[in-house]
């Protein structure tokens, strides 16, 4: 919704503002202009990166706009499922274990919450790392390296379709001023005509450079930062459950354990000790 708010604003501003000075609305409404600009920034954008950063980008644009970032809930469901998940590797026999890991879908303790259970990616993450410290030899420093590592692939996936869009509004510009000079190459041809009409074909020309620094500025960049913001926050995710599961490996009971990764959750987002204890340790109706 913020999104939506702030291109309301920001269009608002810019044609209100035009419109207030003196300007006539109708002169902006050169379609083929926009075509020109529009047209090629997607096709560059298709050039410069990969089909399913392509479609990535169509994706994150959407969860921009819904806002899509970790909820209280959200971060309380991975909490009370890693709970749950180190009391069974610290309690029960190897076997009764590797089964809710080898198949979180049929996992009686995964079931019981279902925002983790639908973010695929975060739930093999845990349940790869959960299979490390089932076999036993695994260093806690050698995994949380690797931990790393995979994070480090993951953001820089995530991050892809933000860092493409970033190249599009770098390009916008340059492409406006194509526009601009195409329009001004169809308006010398017309140099014999009256001043109105040689005006008004200047004019269009120059729409093209307005809409390509608009569109860069005004639309596709923030666009793009706003993708890296909630990508980031959700790829917090991930740390949660890497300081938790390290903490335990470490010799941390479940419950302290639990802290440690309680603690890499923003500050605006933390869900507080009580209601940790609450969801996570059966008072919250869960936990067993």
């Amino acid at each position: 919704m913020g999104i939506l708010i702030g291109l309301v604003i920001t269009i608002g501003s810019v044609i209100g503002g035009y419109m207030a000075m003196g300007g006539h609305i109708e002169v902006l409404f050169q379609p083929f202009e926009f075509v020109i600009v529009g047209g090629a920034a997607i096709g560059i954008f298709i050039v410069a990166n990969p089909l399913a950063t392509v479609k990535d980008a169509g994706k994150a644009s959407l969860e921009t706009i819904q806002n899509k970032v970790p909820s209280r809930e959200l971060y309380l469901e991975l909490l009370g499922l890693l709970h749950q998940l180190l009391r069974e590797l610290k309690t029960k026999p190897r076997n009764e274990v590797e089964s809710h890991i080898d198949a979180p879908e049929e996992s009686s303790i995964f079931q019981q919450y279902p925002l983790i259970l639908a973010n695929k990616d975060l739930t093999n993450f845990i349940c790869d790392y959960c299979r490390l410290i089932i076999v036993g030899n695994a260093r806690p420093h050698e995994v949380e390296a690797l931990m790393e590592e995979e994070i480090s692939t993951i953001r820089h996936d995530k991050l892809k379709s933000a860092h493409g869009l970033q190249g599009m509004a770098d390009g916008l510009p340059a492409l406006g001023i194509v526009a601009a000079v195409l329009g001004v190459i169809k308006a010398m041809g017309a140099i014999d005509q009256s001043p109105e009409i040689l005006g008004g074909l200047i004019g269009a020309a120059l729409v093209g450079t307005f809409f390509g620094v608009f569109m860069a500025y005004g639309v596709v960049q923030p666009l793009g930062s706003k993708i890296a913001v909630i990508r980031e926050k959700n790829i917090r995710l991930y740390y949660v459950a890497k300081q938790t599961l390290i903490a335990y490996m470490n010799g941390s009971l479940p419950q302290v354990a639990l802290e440690f990764g309680r603690k890499t959750i923003s500050n605006y987002d933390r869900p507080s000790l009580d209601d940790v204890e609450a969801e996570a340790m059966g008072t919250g109706g869960k936990a067993a």
